[in-house]
């Protein structure tokens, strides 16, 4: 986790660029190697779009090996995943330094996520390996008027293949690796009659953890997932087009409560001989073992299933599209170890479920008088929430609390203590406008608004909680805290200006602004209104704590570039950014309460730049990078130390990564080749809730294969993280052990072959 020789020279490599001369008669052909992107709700060149995009297709995400949202940011340096336990509370995107993170129920992330145009509430529900994707799209800095209220930071777009009535054809792929790592996946596309199609994809994939029990010696943090996507596209006509998606997708996994110890509190000697008095063996205290004893099972299940209904019908110079979308997110997680530890004191159950229907209607025309094309739209969406949890002591929990607050006065009989019932409703509407005006042939403006209205609901009851003068929870003050019923209701306006010049085909200049809003809302927790002290049920007269939060609101400023070069051969995008924000949204773990808190005021500028170089014919370069000088909440005495005046978490001064991909034909009819990546980031805060900070560190990562130059086959051997470099990518506060804290590390080196191919 130290910053070498190595790890430097690539960061300084990613801003440089390579010196090499290319006959532009020869790099004809790649003036026409345009990437089409549908960041302003119709396809554009991406060249042509005044806004920071990363775009990917499907061969693009095969080779980097981005099978789900985990590992997006090999695809960007100046994006990243977040995650911790949970996949409900705690995973969260973030964009140049910007995202919702920490540890709750209740909140949505501010990067949306969005597939096939449905907005996912949780960006845990993408952590699922992509199926049948045909592109990516990740827009970095508010996208508040095409996209919704919860992109302040940015947005996600996530395509499926589209059914295709005039061919039969599909895809296979099979991949084995350490860690005994399956991955299958296959599809197939089937014209019905003349006028449609029908797209069947399904896929399984089971892993074991790389961390090890070190009390049994089994594997931790394993994960076994199934899913299935089907869709039909009608063409009755020309003008009209239907397609259906309906997705299901199921995980199994005993996750994810393997950390390994990152600051050791007082508390610790008292675990560790719990520990070992419960029959386990302590885990070793190097990084690099990747070992922790647990106590419990650790189960949990996730189901992601909906369906979404797209209705395109064109006539004359008007497009109108329908987007209906049902969503269900549910997970349970049975017998977690609350203590995260071999000794026997607290365990937990908790399930969560999300229902929600959203509703989108857009119209894209354009009016010639004024050089206008436009596009107006409504949504709505209507999203239910309901949690339960509840807390076990275990066997030793009587005794552990005895022995750490040296009194016999305070109890912890093992069994149930408290069973909570939490419940949210989240109903937006939304109408918006966005256009672009051709001022002349060298100038063009973008303008675009939205009005949002939010109201939340959240509620927090105690239908069971075992009250006793002496039981510990409640003489450290934590529960039962208030029960309550509240709701806020927000309206906002959000919306963008730019202006862009062309000083010729190849050259785009462009300044913007953009006003990005994320909605407030009601935190459910048990203490959401407070701890014991502020119980009126306890003590009469006592004032619950408000427990909602503020709407979040930035101001977005960005100047850019977009530069195509030496015959289209080379190409580099560069923005300079600068974000104004008020009422940052923070979450915060501390022990068992999950805190949301409102940083006043925050700031943060950089540079971003992307480059893409073709070598050759054969070999292409890309190199990029994200520099965040400055990135700090404001001084605010009413907010936690940790965060007041701090930089941002998850936020490193530089990121950067460096890949070369390879197509050689050996043959008219076998092509070699593949990619090699070095992906950079400086030290940063990993913890919302303490100054925890990981070292700089570099991956490098490699896949290489050979295969037909008509793609119905390719054999492929990868390896991520080749130098087996250790690093953290989250701490937290460990729950009942007060100054103790624990680390998530990231996937050591992996490994395989995987076969794919289409036919």
């Amino acid at each position: 986790m130290k910053l070498t020789a190595l790890h430097l020279s690539a960061a300084l490599g990613v801003l440089s660029t390579p010196a090499f001369a290319q006959d532009t008669s020869e790099a004809a052909p790649y003036a026409d190697d345009v990437i089409v992107v549908t960041a302003q709700r119709r396809a554009e060149n991406i060249q042509d779009v005044p806004i920071s995009i990363t775009a990917a297709d499907a061969e693009t995400l095969a080779e980097a090996r981005v099978e789900n949202i985990v590992n997006i940011a090999a695809l960007s340096p100046s994006t990243q995943f977040v995650t911790s336990n949970n996949p409900v509370t705690s995973s969260s995107i973030v964009i140049r330094g910007i995202g919702t993170i920490g540890i709750t129920r209740t909140f949505e992330g501010a990067v949306g996520v969005f597939i096939d145009g449905a907005y996912r509430s949780r960006a845990g529900a993408a952590i699922q390996n992509f199926l049948d994707i045909d592109s990516l799209e990740i827009l970095r800095g508010p996208q508040g008027t095409l996209f919704g209220k919860n992109t302040a930071a940015g947005a996600v777009l996530i395509n499926s293949t589209k059914p295709d009535p005039h061919a039969v054809g599909g895809f296979y792929e099979a991949g084995y690796g350490n860690y005994n790592a399956l991955d299958l996946k296959a599809g197939v596309n089937l014209p019905v009659g003349e006028n449609a199609a029908l797209r069947l994809a399904g896929l399984y994939s089971k892993t074991d953890g790389f961390y090890t029990d070190a009390t049994t010696g089994e594997d931790l943090n394993n994960n076994e997932t199934a899913a299935f996507k089907g869709q039909f596209l009608f063409t009755p006509t020309d003008a009209l087009s239907i397609r259906l998606i309906g997705d299901y997708s199921k995980s199994d996994a005993n996750c994810c409560y393997a950390s390994i110890n990152y600051v050791d509190g007082p508390a610790q000697p008292l675990i560790d001989a719990l520990t070992l008095a419960a029959g386990g063996r302590l885990p070793s205290n190097g990084p690099k073992d990747f070992q922790q004893t647990l106590s419990a099972p650790n189960d949990q299940s996730v189901s992601d299933y909906g369906a979404t209904l797209i209705i395109d019908y064109d006539f004359d110079d008007v497009s109108l599209k329908s987007t209906t979308v049902y969503r269900s997110y549910n997970v349970d997680q049975v017998g977690l170890d609350g203590d995260f530890s071999g000794a026997l004191v607290l365990t937990v159950d908790e399930y969560f479920t999300s229902e929600m229907f959203s509703q989108e209607l857009t119209l894209n025309s354009d009016w010639d008088a004024l050089n206008l094309d436009y596009v107006v739209g409504a949504y709505f969406s209507d999203e239910d929430i309901d949690a339960q949890r509840s807390l076990y002591w275990g066997p030793q929990a009587e005794f552990y609390w005895q022995t750490l607050l040296a009194t016999s006065l305070i109890t912890a009989t093992p069994g149930m203590f408290t069973s909570e019932i939490m419940t949210g409703k989240a109903r937006s509407a939304a109408i918006f406008a966005h256009g672009e005006f051709q001022l002349s042939d060298a100038f063009s403006a973008v303008a675009g608004v939205r009005y949002s209205h939010d109201k939340k609901e959240g509620s927090f009851a105690n239908p069971y909680f075992r009250l006793s003068p002496t039981e510990a929870i409640t003489l450290l003050g934590i529960m039962p805290g208030p029960e309550y019923d509240d709701s806020v209701s927000d309206d906002a306006i959000s919306g963008t200006f730019s202006l862009q010049y062309y000083p010729n085909n190849d050259t785009q200049i462009y300044a913007s602004y953009n006003r990005g809003y994320k909605a407030g809302g009601v935190n459910i927790d048990v203490s959401a209104a407070g701890g014991v002290a502020d119980n009126p049920a306890l003590f009469p007269g006592a004032t619950p704590k408000d427990p909602t939060y503020q709407p979040e609101k930035i101001n977005a400023f960005e100047l850019g570039g977009k530069f195509q070069y030496l015959g289209g051969r080379a190409q580099t995008n560069i923005a300079g950014f600068y974000n104004d924000i008020s009422d940052l949204q923070v979450a915060q773990f501390i022990g068992l309460q999950f805190a949301i808190l409102n940083a006043r005021s925050a700031e943060s500028y950089g540079l971003e730049i992307e480059n893409r170089f073709h070598i050759s014919d054969y070999v292409t370069l890309q190199l990029g990078g994200t520099w965040l000088p400055y990135a700090e909440y404001g001084d605010d005495a009413s907010v936690d130390p940790a965060i007041s005046g701090q930089r941002f978490k998850f936020a490193p001064k530089f990121s950067g990564d460096a890949g070369i991909n390879v197509d050689y034909p050996v043959t008219d009819d076998l092509t070699v080749g593949g990619r090699i990546q070095y992906q950079y980031s400086t030290a940063r805060y990993i913890d919302p809730a303490s100054l925890a900070r990981d070292d700089a560190f570099g991956l490098l990562n490699v896949n290489m294969g050979v295969g037909s130059k008509d793609g119905q086959w390719r054999v492929e051997g990868w390896v991520n993280n080749a130098t087996n470099t250790i690093y953290g990518t989250y701490a937290f506060l460990t729950p009942i052990q007060a100054g103790d804290e624990n680390i998530y590390l990231g996937a050591p080196r992996t490994y395989g072959v995987t076969l794919r191919g289409a036919f």
